[in-house]
């Protein structure tokens, strides 16, 4: 392991009981617990991206807020649904989180995970065409924003524009020089895995993966790796991808904590995700 870092939902509840009422106090403590990990020495601070849910949402103002206050922590997601994304409105985003972070983004998409409502991508104005699936969506959006990324002109300039243009086609501003090599794809199976090695993205690795042999969890996940990098390297990519893996881990640090989670011995849970056979890799 070169890099340790945490990843949070930024949960939030009404509840009397909660610490975290509301979702303003799920963004601000979110800021903090970022601040106070780069102070602890960890490297990386990463959100999760829920749709009509009661934790953390649209990403980028997080994003900024977090690249605003800290210096030297990588700051990330893990994942963006990809299927509800605009990916030019998304690229002007990331390039301004990421130029105030300094240079600090690590981006993680996806697919998306099962959703709160049915379908929500359409209440966000997407439809896959026909013959396609939300998942083809997904990754059709997440093409175009990579190409994106390039910083390559598209887009042909008005001959009498509000104010001056640079020469030759327009591209989506601001541009963040390097982010492309700072995206991440979150593959719960082999398949989507090797696509990401061949689009040029990292690897992120779940809790959870597609039960594609019936052995462990761990056993199936380094496999998965192994596979990307193959894919990565018949490619031709010039540079070192990057991996991440994650794991639920409580700290029990007093009664209370091993009361909620200290009881049970943990182990692989075999359960059903959005149709899909999944293998849960245990908790720690």
């Amino acid at each position: 392991m070169k890099t340790i870092g945490f990843l949070s939902f930024g949960h939030w509840s009404p509840s009397a009981r909660s610490g975290v009422r509301s979702a303003g106090d799920a963004l601000l403590q979110s800021i903090d617990l970022a601040v106070a990990a780069e102070e602890l020495g960890a490297d990386g601070a990463y959100f999760r991206v829920h749709h009509f849910a009661r934790q953390l949402a649209s990403p980028f103002p997080l994003l900024a807020a977090v690249g605003a206050r800290t210096s030297r922590i990588e700051i990330g997601t893990g994942v963006i649904d990809m299927r509800y994304e605009n990916p030019f409105y998304m690229a002007e985003d990331a390039g301004s989180a990421d130029l105030i972070s300094g240079g600090r983004l690590q981006l993680g998409l996806s697919r998306g995970s099962p959703e709160q409502v049915i379908e929500g991508w359409r209440h966000f104005g997407y439809a896959p065409p026909e013959g396609q699936s939300d998942a083809d969506m997904g990754r059709r959006h997440a093409e175009v924003f990579l190409e994106l990324l390039k910083g390559e002109g598209f887009a042909r300039p008005n001959p009498r524009p509000m104010f001056p243009n640079p020469p030759g086609l327009l591209r989506i501003e601001p541009h963040s020089e390097g982010l492309r090599e700072r995206i991440w794809w979150g593959s719960a199976s082999d398949a989507t895995a090797i696509w990401a090695a061949q689009q040029g993205m990292n690897l992120q690795s779940s809790t959870l993966k597609a039960d594609e042999t019936g052995e462990p969890f761990h056993v199936q996940q380094a496999k998965q790796i192994r596979r990307y990098r193959e894919a990565w390297k018949e490619a031709g990519h010039t540079r070192e991808p990057r991996v991440s893996v994650s794991r639920s881990i409580f700290a029990l640090v007093n009664d209370l904590d091993r009361a909620y989670f200290g009881q049970d011995e943990s182990s692989d849970q075999i359960g059903v995700i959005d149709n899909m056979r999944a293998v849960f890799g245990r908790s720690y």
